[in-house]
């Protein structure tokens, strides 16, 4: 009973996800960004930022508007 639950609920868990997870063509925007989010985000310097703002790893930048 208790695998039963388990499945069911990591079934409804990925379901939510996997919605807005294959709107998107990829996870990593370049290997750059990979080898960044694997190993050198405890390192962060100003290159890093520099090939973020370049690559585009946070996708499109949507603007914040404030509630009327």
């Amino acid at each position: 009973m208790k695998k039963l639950l388990l499945l069911v609920a990591a079934g409804l868990l990925m379901a939510g996800c996997t919605s807005e997870f294959y709107k998107h063509d990829r996870v990593f925007a370049t290997n750059a960004h990979v080898a960044y989010s694997w190993w050198g985000y405890k390192n962060t310097n100003a290159d890093h930022a520099k090939m973020s703002a370049e690559q585009g790893w946070w996708g499109r930048e949507i603007p914040y508007v404030p509630a009327k």
